[in-house]
């Protein structure tokens, strides 16, 4: 074993620093350490959670990508999907792609004599990924469309059903305008209710049969109106869109779910920043508090500097003991923000304590997502550029004089 190392571990593990200022300088820099991987690891957790989740409900409702005809543009009332170019079968066997799904959409009013609601009715086929969507409903089941003829039950919003006061088993009548400005009554029962949390998703769509939107429309019974492409992993978009485009045809455009939504994309982006600014504000508290104590350490130990000087110690071994034994006493400061922190984050993970409001956060508790990799990271990168900082301040051992530094008391 090193000099450096050796001597810097018998003086952390001594006994005499549990009589004098040691202890207190000790305990201090163990806290700021804690502390500072306690905040670090709810920051990233819950930044990252939140992402991730809302990413997540976004695809999972709409598709991680969606495909649709260059004439829908914008409109709700989706034009006819064009068949040249596209390969759909190509689609389904790229490794990342889990399912895909056909729809057709269009507008309507829900309206009783409670009230009204605009809606956008989603027309879905027998491909619909009901597992998938199973996680948002609250009451009920999914309506189960097998496109033959029309199944009347529908999927609505918990929203929507507030505002029409509607509940289970209940009936609705639905105003739908044709092409030709014509309306169209149809009535439908609320089979299921469901809850994304996604505002601009809970207060317009409703989940129902495709063959409606096709008599509406005035669609051909195998003509669809786009179709959803769901992947196993949500971070698999922007690497597959790329190769999405290239099976879709030219007459044909791909969406993103993360680029439906803009307003969401834009606020979520503010993670990152906020993550990164709490970041590097613990990790300048831990480096200032570490470098204090490297000092005070120091200075308490200016005769045992000095006497190592004495018997042939060069500086770099001596920085070298004192920048070992400061590591060393971050060590249980790191284990214990770890187990503080990953505690903390496991209990809101499992249990869901603190709550948000999902009008404005887009999520009804705070989302926790524990990467392992990440969680070493933050240790292991306070650790290291901890070690780093220290070797400046560490250079005023070189200043101290052997014959001053034993006499001094």
């Amino acid at each position: 074993m090193k000099f450096p190392l050796y001597f810097s571990r018998k003086i952390a593990f001594s006994k005499d620093n549990k009589n004098n200022l040691s202890r207190v300088i000790i305990f201090i820099g163990r806290l700021s350490v804690a502390l500072g991987i306690i905040v670090s690891l709810i920051t990233v957790a819950t930044g990252f959670g939140s992402k991730k989740a809302i990413k997540e409900r976004l695809a999972d409702f709409s598709g991680h990508i969606t495909v649709k005809s260059v004439k829908s543009n914008s409109s709700y009332n989706t034009s006819i999907l064009d068949n040249q170019g596209l390969d759909l079968k190509k689609i389904q066997e790229l490794p990342d792609v889990e399912s895909v799904q056909k729809y057709a959409t269009v507008t309507g009013i829900m309206r009783n004599k409670h009230s009204f609601a605009g809606v956008i009715f989603k027309g879905v086929g027998k491909d619909f990924d009901s597992v998938r969507f199973k996680k948002f409903l609250t009451e009920g089941k999914i309506p189960i469309i097998t496109e033959k003829g029309y199944n009347n039950g529908v999927a609505i919003s918990q929203k929507i059903a507030g505002d029409l006061q509607l509940k289970l088993k209940d009936s609705i009548v639905t105003v739908f305008s044709t092409a030709d400005q014509k309306q169209i009554y149809r009535k439908f029962e609320v089979v299921g209710i469901y809850k994304t949390d996604i505002k601009m998703i809970d207060d317009q769509f409703v989940i129902g049969d495709i063959n409606h939107v096709r008599k509406i429309q005035d669609m051909k019974p195998e003509e669809i109106g786009g179709i959803d492409i769901f992947f196993k992993n949500v971070n698999d978009i922007d690497k597959d869109f790329p190769e999405i485009e290239k099976l879709i045809g030219y007459k044909n455009y791909a969406e993103k779910a993360t680029d439906k939504f803009p307003q969401i994309t834009d606020w979520i982006s503010i993670f990152d920043t906020n993550i990164a600014l709490i970041i590097i504000i613990m990790l300048i508290v831990v480096i200032i508090n570490i470098i204090m104590v490297l000092l005070i350490l120091i200075i308490e130990r200016t005769n045992s500097i000095g006497l190592l000087k004495t018997l042939g110690a060069t500086n770099g071994q001596i920085r070298a003991t004192f920048i070992n034994y400061t590591l060393i006493i971050m060590v249980p400061g790191l284990l214990y923000g770890n187990i503080i922190g990953l505690g903390l984050l496991l209990l809101q993970k499992f249990f869901g304590i603190i709550t948000l409001n999902p009008e404005n956060y887009y999520v009804s508790t705070v989302p926790v997502d524990l990467n392992p990799l990440i969680i070493l990271a933050i240790s292991a990168g306070i650790l290291i550029i901890s070690g780093f900082a220290l070797i400046i301040p560490s250079y005023l051992i070189s200043k101290i004089s052997p014959v001053k530094a034993i006499k001094y008391n």
